[in-house]
């Protein structure tokens, strides 16, 4: 993966934290600000196509155990016919 240079301004007190966790983990402080860019874009990423998240009817109280997974396993069912 080609990468690109930037320059970012940071907090002291954040600067000294990163440090810290980055020898704690044994890793560079650059592989900790390159996870925590990626983490902040894909979080404020925009999708083109709105998710397909499955929708379950219900009475609106809390659903038991039993009725949980009797639902996944006939939505699950459902997707594979």
């Amino acid at each position: 993966m080609s990468m690109k240079r930037t320059n970012v301004y940071a907090d002291p007190e954040d600067l000294a934290l990163l440090k810290e966790a980055a020898q704690r983990r044994g890793v560079p402080e650059a592989e900790l600000i390159r996870e925590a860019i990626h983490l902040a874009a894909m979080a404020n990423r925009v999708w083109d196509e709105p998710l397909d998240w499955p929708v379950f009817d219900g009475s609106g109280e809390t659903a038991t155990s039993e009725e949980v997974t009797a639902a996944v396993s006939e939505g699950a069912s459902d997707r594979c016919s």
